[in-house]
């Protein structure tokens, strides 16, 4: 059994404050077995979807969670909660046999168990009206009964794990509800072996304290003050109670629960262990819970903000386990692109403007052959591109450097903005691009700006010199290429190519980046004969690839943002964002489009 989907109406930030129509749910998420990570920006949701989930299943750990004021979407009265359970084995539908959906018919009918939280409150009096889990096939479903739902609970890890008082001895801690929840502690109290071994510590401890040891020899020296310690003590005792009256030492341990309570989990031969280490440890108990033997329950565990205290190689080695577990359904959140990189693709739910978008194959343009790619080569730096409000596919280091102080002169600060320069290191972009491209509606609505080079070149070697081009010829063939470049645009991907060849050829024919870019070339490749003919000598460098592309950039954008730092009235370099025969305006296009100017 595993959670296939969920859907909400008015939860939240997924509302719409219309009447709720059941076949136009504000979020339908379909989730896949095993396990399932959510990344996005803060604010994106993630919380408020694992929130519903645990609202509506509650969880192993006893927290009470009820609908709060704040879970009804802006002004609405009314929200809707519904999850769809998939994949019944015979012992787990048995559970929920009155209950059942079933898809199919006669001996080929696959049961399947809906379950509906409906809340409603009353704006005017400010009130919440009590209502219960349900389940059904029909609108309202029938009230689920208490030992179906105890088949249906939850573990659940909250963002901000306390892991050290979880795991210390305590009355009700954590360590002892999971202790007392497992096959080893269930139902047994009097006759479990701890208890006979706490009753036998007792007895020990009582008779030091009188003076023997555990054979009933008298113990002599110094071993006699725990004898003169109670001694005192009972005199006291008698004098404030009863004459007949003397004190006990020893453990409290007269049930299991008792017992369970005076347990310590801890890494053995670890000596004051970290937080990073207390949040495994504890992370380890928790999951006990989906990993019972002989249990017809669900085994769903809900882990926000996984990466809580641990170091990046730690992360990573948590969630290569966790991939690795059979026959249990993780759903996670995290803002480490360090897992983002790890994780399969296909693993992936990314969340944005109020919507949840699965990364699997049959819900992506992404064909077979992308998905092996980023296997590869979706590494940390460009899983960036999961947590962005905005993102800009680059070619090379160049455009990473140069267009964010570009943006600043254009008075658009890509940081504030939350937009992710991604730089893919080649061309072929669709492997990065097709990630936000869905099959169908909802499309995402992350704006992804692609920039790249027209490629046309204005110069050609011509035996042993190098000579323009006719200009009509470049033109047209410039013409060709940026339309079917621009053609690429599909749902929220644009591209944008370079009018004139490269980016440094675009920013030798621009107004506003001319003047720099002859002085930062003179200056890196001062043994050039830049004076003859700067055009020409720009061409040889670029065809053959002698040009150092980054270190022009760095300069550059260097000297811009000096520039930026002086009064207005003393600057010298001017970047006009609305001048279109501008040849960087491609690039100030991009921007703007990515940060959603």
């Amino acid at each position: 059994m595993h959670l296939s989907n969920l859907r909400l109406w008015n939860f939240r930030k997924f509302g719409d404050n219309s009447a709720i129509d059941l076949e136009k749910p504000n979020l339908n998420l379909n989730f896949t077995t095993g396990i399932n990570v959510m990344i996005g920006e803060n604010d994106s949701g993630k919380s408020a979807i694992i929130d519903a989930i645990k609202l509506t299943l509650k969880t192993h750990s006893y927290e009470w969670f009820r609908l709060d004021w704040d879970d009804f979407y802006d002004g609405s009265d009314r929200l809707r909660i519904e999850l769809r359970f998939d994949n019944l084995s015979d012992d787990e539908a048995k559970n929920f046999t009155e209950w059942l959906g079933w898809n199919g018919e006669g001996d080929n009918a696959i049961p399947y168990l809906r379950l509906i939280y409906d809340g409603t409150r009353n704006l005017e009096d400010q009130y919440i009206y009590p209502s219960e889990i349900r389940a059904g096939v029909d609108e309202t479903g029938y009230q689920l009964t208490a030992e179906a739902r105890e088949y249906l609970k939850t573990t659940y890890l909250k963002p901000l794990r306390d892991a050290k008082s979880e795991l210390i001895p305590r009355k009700n801690s954590r360590l002892t509800q999971i202790l007392q929840g497992h096959e080893a502690f269930k139902g047994k109290d009097q006759d479990h072996l701890l208890v006979g071994l706490f009753l036998d510590f007792n007895e020990h401890v009582a008779k030091y304290f009188e003076g023997t040891d555990k054979d009933g020899t008298a113990l002599i020296g110094e071993q006699l003050k725990g004898k003169e310690l109670k001694g005192e003590i009972d005199k006291f005792i008698q004098a404030f109670y009863s004459k007949d009256k003397e004190s006990n030492f020893g453990v409290l341990g007269n049930n299991l629960k008792n017992i369970l309570e005076k347990l310590e989990l801890s890494i053995k031969d670890e000596l004051n262990p970290g937080l990073g280490t207390l949040n495994r440890l504890f992370m380890a108990s928790e999951l006990l819970h989906i990993q019972k033997k002989n249990w017809n329950g669900l085994r769903l565990g809900l882990i926000e903000e996984l990466e809580a205290h641990l170091h990046p190689q730690a992360q990573m080695q948590i969630i290569e386990a966790l991939q690795n577990e059979p026959n249990i359904q993780l759903i996670l959140t995290t803002h480490s692109p360090n897992l983002a990189s790890k994780l399969s693709l296909e693993n992936l739910i990314i969340c944005n403007d109020r919507n949840a978008y699965p990364m699997g194959a049959s819900y992506t343009k992404l064909g077979s052959d992308n998905y092996k790619f980023l296997e590869k080569f979706l590494d940390t730096t460009k899983a960036n591109l999961f947590f962005a409000k905005g993102v800009i596919l680059v070619e090379g280091w160049a455009e990473e450097i140069l267009i964010p102080s570009i943006a600043k002169a254009i008075g658009i600060n890509l940081t504030e903005k939350g937009v992710s320069i991604v730089n893919i290191g080649h061309t072929g972009f669709d492997h990065y691009s097709k990630i936000y491209l869905r099959n169908e509606e909802p499309n995402m609505a992350i704006p992804v700006a692609v920039i790249t080079d027209s490629d046309i070149r204005e110069y050609v070697k011509n035996e042993d010199d190098f000579v323009k081009r006719d200009a009509n010829t470049v033109q047209q063939e410039n013409q060709q290429t940026l339309t079917a470049i621009a053609a690429k645009s599909d749902q929220s991907v644009n591209y944008y190519a370079a009018p004139n060849w490269t980016l440094e050829y675009s920013m030798f024919k621009s107004s506003s980046l001319t003047a720099v870019l002859q002085s930062v070339c003179k200056t890196i490749h001062s043994g050039t004969d830049w004076e003859t003919d700067f055009e020409k000598s720009l061409a040889i460098k670029l065809i053959n690839k002698g040009l150092k592309k980054t270190e022009i950039a760095y300069q550059t954008a260097n000297l811009i943002d000096e520039d930026l730092k002086k009064p207005i009235e003393e600057r010298t370099i001017t970047i006009d964002s609305e001048d279109e025969e501008d040849s960087i305006f491609y690039l100030i296009q991009a921007i703007k489009y990515a940060s959603g100017n």
